[in-house]
């Protein structure tokens, strides 16, 4: 699974901030390597390592960076796969809201070494969701504020117009707030399941 996250920050600055930054940061590691493969497992200590150089090389808080990665999962070209994967969870936001404790499974089924955290999802009330990222065996890691970006972004891919929080971290589980607004804010993103749509 280290390949892959390592693999989408790598992408995420390259797309963002330009190669250069990204050698900068790769040098600064001195991990031996300028590049991650996807498919590849590496020790998971240089994920924590890889956030912390990027927050200090953009000089901004490591949650910040997190959130932007997910809007960028969803809402740039060189990540079409992982709105796709979003997108089979519902035909509005908040059908992908209700299926998302499904998501650790779909996403196994398409990449099997990727371990989701386990997610909970719960209509506290009318419109307001909370998500619960993680367990007490099973820490978020940080997908809390990851998932904020991703789901902002999702929100505007459909249209919605939603709040989103987070609400920190108590033992291992990360809490998220969504207070879903409106179901049609906007016109939705066009969007087709198949990879060229």
């Amino acid at each position: 699974m280290q390949g892959l996250v390592n693999r989408a920050v790598e992408r995420f600055v390259c797309d963002t901030y330009g190669r250069d930054t990204w050698q900068a940061i790769m040098r600064g590691l001195d991990l031996g390597f300028s590049e991650f493969e996807a498919m590849l497992n590496y020790d998971p200590e240089i994920t924590p390592r890889l956030l912390a150089a990027v927050a200090a090389a953009l000089d901004r808080p490591q949650a910040d960076i997190l959130e932007d990665i997910g809007t960028y999962l969803v809402s740039h070209p060189n990540a079409a796969a992982v709105r796709r994967l979003l997108r089979f969870g519902g035909d509005t936001f908040e059908e992908v809201l209700h299926s998302l404790e499904d998501l650790p499974g779909r996403a196994a089924l398409a990449v099997s070494e990727l371990r989701l955290p386990p997610v909970d999802v719960s209509e506290e009330a009318d419109g307001r969701f909370c998500l619960r990222i993680g367990a007490a065996n099973s820490p978020g890691q940080g997908f809390g504020h990851l998932a904020v970006g991703l789901f902002r972004a999702l929100a505007d891919d459909y249209g919605a117009l939603v709040l989103l929080e987070h609400k920190g971290e108590q033992a291992g589980v990360e809490r998220v707030e969504i207070d879903f607004l409106s179901a049609d804010h906007a016109r939705g993103r066009a969007f087709s399941l198949g990879a060229f749509g």
